[in-house]
């Protein structure tokens, strides 16, 4: 259990005023840990405090693993997941090294950039970004910087 908590100090849950919008960017800088599994970002409706309740939707949910050399993008509208995307150009982490990820809201997408190069895009599922009001970013890493 203490396991856990560690982790979850390792984490961040902040609110974005206002919600996402077009032309919004947010900024995540981190290190990543020495051995890591995953790192996740999510936006979504609101917190997820407990597992248990039924989450608001979420508007990107992007996991980062290690293993696979993969950043897994999707979202949950209405309580169900649509279907994961994973393209990548390349894979811009490393273990024990920082980074820049930023993510920038699109009328049509958000794109993701890793260290200023083009990393990945996901378009929009949900038609309401001003709803996406919470960003959570937990994992394997330090983070140094939420903007």
């Amino acid at each position: 259990m203490e396991d856990q908590d560690k982790k979850e100090q390792n984490g961040y849950t902040g609110e974005i005023k206002g919600g996402m919008r077009p032309s919004m960017k947010l900024v995540i800088m981190g290190i990543v840990d020495k051995k890591p599994k995953s790192i996740e970002v999510i936006l979504s409706a609101k917190p997820q405090e407990e597992e248990e309740e039924p989450a608001g939707d979420v508007g990107l949910q992007m996991k980062v693993s290690f293993m696979d050399k993969a950043v897994q993008r999707n979202a949950c509208l209405a309580g169900k997941w649509g279907p994961c995307e994973n393209t990548l150009s390349f894979f811009p982490f490393a273990p024990g090294e920082a980074f820049k990820m930023e993510i920038v809201c699109e009328h049509q997408q958000f794109r993701i950039l890793v260290d200023g190069q083009p990393l990945c895009g996901f378009n929009h599922r949900l038609s309401h970004l001003a709803s996406l009001t919470s960003l959570r970013v937990f994992g394997d890493l330090q983070l140094t910087k939420v903007a």
